[in-house]
């Protein structure tokens, strides 16, 4: 098995380098957001994290390939290799610009179409997650105070915690009554969003998140985490990885049944 503790070690600098920027910006009275031609928003923060990560890994992995939200695919030096950087510089935009604490930079390291290192780092609530393939999942502010994670054990669908996205692109995609079947089985239901439920997920405080549509940028740094931790990743056909579009992330005891019942036009009983 292939050892990434180098590549999980620049990860951390790079996230450092992250949070110094977003953190400077974080509440500013001057922040600069504009809308993309998705009519997402993108702060001065987004731009300016993704510039230095990307300055950064041209000076340390030049061989790498990078892709980010804002400035999309950069080949590298040497031409198109098997690994790629994949870069959000802040999930959770929107929360940013409110003043919202629930936002992360996320930072993966690919090897052809598998996630094999994932860092988020979400400075404003004081929290890193981070993982690569064959180290296991940890949690902390920092390295130094890493505490390994672990997904729950619950097995039942009624003692489970259960998140998801927007109930919006539920509906957009055509399954809004099967998520609101899994949601009326459910011990709990909450919209957490974006990367933080993924995290929750992780640390064993709920038991499956899901979300509709989604970009590899959003999704291929939690891939590692949810995985070293115990859990599984895969999109809504039950393809595992972040490559679908889709993500259905759960502790592994779960997760046929969720997706059976996300495959599922009618409202099934327990």
């Amino acid at each position: 098995m292939a050892s990434y503790a180098d590549d999980l070690s620049l990860a951390h600098v790079l996230a450092d380098t992250a949070d110094s920027i977003s953190m400077a910006r974080f509440r500013a009275l001057d922040l600069h957001v504009e809308a993309k031609p998705d009519l997402t928003p993108v702060s001065d923060a987004d731009t300016a994290v993704e510039k230095a990560i990307r300055a950064t890994l041209a000076r340390t992995r030049s061989r790498d390939a990078v892709l980010g939200e804002e400035y999309g695919q950069t080949e590298a030096a040497a031409g198109i290799g098997t690994r790629r950087w994949v870069i959000d510089p802040i999930d959770g935009t929107k929360n940013f610009i409110r003043g919202v604490p629930v936002w992360a930079t996320l930072i993966a390291l690919m090897e052809g179409d598998t996630p094999v290192v994932g860092l988020v780092s979400a400075p404003a609530l004081g929290r890193r997650w981070w993982a690569a393939t064959g180290h296991g999942a940890f949690a902390g502010k920092h390295t130094a105070a890493a505490t390994p994670i672990r997904v729950s054990g619950v097995s039942r669908l009624s003692d489970a915690s259960f998140c998801y996205s927007d109930l919006m692109g539920w509906e957009e995609s055509g399954r809004l009554a099967p998520m609101l079947d899994i949601m009326r089985q459910t011990w709990r239901n909450r919209a957490y969003g974006d990367f933080y439920g993924y995290m929750l997920l992780a640390e064993g405080a709920l038991e499956a998140m899901v979300e509709p549509e989604l970009s590899l940028w959003d999704v291929a740094a939690l891939v590692p985490i949810v995985t070293e931790a115990g859990g599984r990743f895969t999109d809504l056909t039950g393809r595992p990885g972040p490559g679908g579009g889709s993500a259905v992330a759960t502790n592994g005891r779960l997760h046929t049944e969720v997706l059976e019942r996300l495959s599922s036009p009618g409202i099934r009983a327990l």
